[in-house]
């Protein structure tokens, strides 16, 4: 039996369906986000960033 031949169920390599439409940039556009939106973006993305406080052993 060659490296090739192998004992693989080939009912899971089922192809991916396809992608949903709204994955498609050349559809409508997405709307802008507001100031606010962006301001709350901004402090989580500030919050997610920060080092979390080392303990104390």
């Amino acid at each position: 039996m060659s490296s090739t031949d192998r004992d693989v169920d080939h009912s899971l390599a089922n192809p991916e369906p396809p992608a949903s439409p709204l994955w498609h940039r050349h559809g409508a556009q997405a709307r802008p986000l507001t100031d606010t939106q962006r301001k709350r973006n901004r402090e989580l993305l500030d919050i997610a960033q920060r080092k979390p406080p080392t303990r104390a052993a």
